[in-house]
């Protein structure tokens, strides 16, 4: 309530009475500030028209006043009183507005703007409520790992610098953590910094783990009052590392294949499911009951086909914990008898064989000179054409790498063979004189004229093909010679010679000689021939059965007809008719 005071007292005795009046209507008013912000106090009073002066003040605890700032409404002045904690920090304004800058928590006080007239004081209280944001919280001295269904300190949430103080909640992915006793025990303290007044938090965090928390992300927040109501500042998750013991022992083999060979180098990797995983096994290899202690990994280098069985792999300290795998070493031989190189004669017989020892189906391919024969080759009597290089090649399908091959080199020798042929050219001037000649290794062949003994020089070779080429010369002799063809390799030297008479006289040619491919068709061709005939033969015979059967009837006939006429001279007709028909 406002009132007038007394006229008989002076208004310095008053002012030191603190005879104070409140403007009707006002009551307490709160001045919300952020801690290091300015703090603005609006007087709210309206300036009276006489109004000698205003001044600001504020309350101690007891109750005591203490004033800060004077402003003249006539000279316009302002004066700051010696405060040392608002020295530098005050501004009053013509309105009667105070500003202090800096907030500090100290600033919270019960503070008045006081205006002054030459028969009264009005006054309007303020209190000021400076609030500080806390640091971010942060997890610190975090558990290093976290061992299953034991409970152990998980970490310490911070949160620094908070005015006034909050509260700080933990949280496992996203939900709140509440305590539960031997499961999550959470221990909550503050301290403040007697310099500042600003507080600091303090969570720490016991925590019975399981399987469930790997990865499983774990936060905090601090919850605290500002200027504008309540906040909530959370902290960076924490994943914690979580230790469990092994519950299954698994075992692979590296690298991982499709199939095991002969000579691979294989290796045995066994895991366990625990954290950390073990470091230590026992591998088992087939036929071994004790168990040979290694790192994760054993290995198995150059694998034979007796290292097929079952390996096993088992903890060191928990030997039922037991895992095994099957290993198949595939092999594969070949044997080929004969092979290398191997040198025949013609005509002899050659039995060749391929034996094959495999762990599963192989597939086997024949090839002569890199052309993959239908069938293997079989020798009953050897030609010049089945000389020649032979492989026999086998692989398993489903094992990369596992092929096998031998290989036979067959060389077919015979003497030379010698036949001469000759033809007289159609106009008459020339005649070709051929040798043909037959033999491994390629015999030579020379000409000579018998009796000048005169080697013959201009001669045309055929192609050295299966062990056969000829040598063909073409000559004019004005008189009759005889050519003789030698050829000579190093098994023989075989000699034959032909008469050729002067181009002049007429003589009988001998047909060439015939190769192997149209000796073939010639072969067909006989053959169609010779069935014809006898077709026709078989045809003839049966007609000239047909034909004795119908002249037998007719004799018959005949023969009765003569006895029931009794005509012997007409019997003698008809005999000799029977003669003349069977001629």
């Amino acid at each position: 309530m406002a009132s007038k005071a007394a006229p008989s007292c002076r208004l310095v005795i008053c002012l030191l009475i603190s005879a104070a009046v409140l403007r009707p209507g006002l009551g307490w008013y709160t001045v919300n500030s952020a801690y290091g912000d300015t703090i603005i106090m609006p007087c709210r009073l309206d300036v009276p028209q006489n109004l000698m002066f205003g001044k600001w003040k504020y309350e101690k605890p007891d109750g005591s006043p203490v004033f800060i700032a004077f402003r003249s409404s006539m000279k316009k002045s302002v004066q700051y009183d010696d405060v040392p904690e608002y020295k530098d920090r005050l501004s009053l304004y013509e309105n009667y507005t105070l500003s202090i800058s800096d907030a500090r928590i100290s600033d919270e006080k019960r503070f008045v703007c006081m205006l002054v007239t030459e028969d009264n004081v009005f006054e309007a209280p303020a209190v000021v409520k400076v609030f500080k944001q806390p640091s971010k919280p942060e997890i610190v001295s975090k558990a290093p790992f976290l061992e299953t269904e034991q409970l152990k300190k998980l970490g310490e949430c911070i949160s620094k610098d908070s005015y006034p103080d909050g509260n700080i909640t933990w949280y496992r992915n996203g939900k709140v953590l509440q305590p539960v006793e031997g499961a999550a025990v959470i221990i909550f303290k503050k301290q403040m910094d007697p310099v500042t007044q600003l507080y600091t938090m303090t969570s720490s965090l016991e925590y019975k783990t399981t399987k469930a928390d790997i990865q499983m992300p774990f936060t905090c927040s601090v919850t605290y009052y500002g200027p504008t109501g309540q906040k909530t500042v959370y902290s960076d998750q924490a994943v914690f590392d979580i230790y469990y013991p092994t519950e299954q022992v698994t075992i692979q083999v590296l690298p991982p294949k499709n199939a095991i060979k002969e000579g691979d180098n294989i290796t045995l990797k066994c895991l366990g499911n625990g954290n950390p995983p073990p470091e230590e096994f026992l591998f088992y290899l087939p036929g071994q009951p004790e168990g040979i202690r290694s790192s994760n990994t054993y290995t198995l280098t150059d694998v034979r086909r007796n290292a097929t069985g079952d390996y096993k792999c088992s903890l060191i300290d928990k030997k039922s914990m037991i895992a095994s795998t099957a290993i198949t070493v595939h092999y594969l031989d070949l044997s080929l008898n004969p092979s290398g190189e191997v040198t025949k004669q013609i005509g002899d017989a050659l039995p060749v064989s391929c034996t094959i020892s495999a762990s599963r189906n192989a597939t086997v391919v024949w090839m002569k000179d890199n052309i993959k024969l239908r069938s293997s080759p079989s020798f009953s009597s050897l030609h010049y054409q089945d000389a020649g290089n032979y492989v026999c090649e086998t692989a398993l399908q489903e094992v990369e790498g596992l092929k096998k091959r031998e290989s036979l080199t067959l060389i077919v020798e015979g003497k030379p063979q010698i036949k001469m042929t000759k033809k007289t050219d159609p106009s008459g001037l020339s005649k070709t004189i051929i040798c043909h000649v037959e033999g491994f290794p390629k015999p030579a062949i020379q000409w000579t004229i018998t009796g000048s003994g005169s080697v013959i020089n201009q001669t045309e070779e055929s192609p050295y093909i299966n062990g056969r080429y000829y040598s063909k010369i073409i000559i004019s002799p004005e008189e009759n010679v005889t050519l003789t063809c030698t050829a000579e390799n190093q098994l023989e030297r075989t000699v034959n010679s032909l008469n050729v008479s002067a181009i002049s006289i007429p003589e009988h040619d001998e047909a060439d000689e015939i190769s192997d491919e149209n000796k073939e068709k010639v072969n067909d061709q006989a053959k169609l021939i010779v069935g014809i005939v006898v077709g026709l033969l078989l045809a003839a015979l049966v007609a000239g059965v047909v034909y004795w059967l119908y002249i037998k009837k007719s004799k018959t006939a005949s023969k009765h007809v003569n006895k029931d006429l009794g005509n012997l001279e007409e019997n003698k007709k008809l005999e000799e008719n029977n003669h003349k028909t069977e001629a």
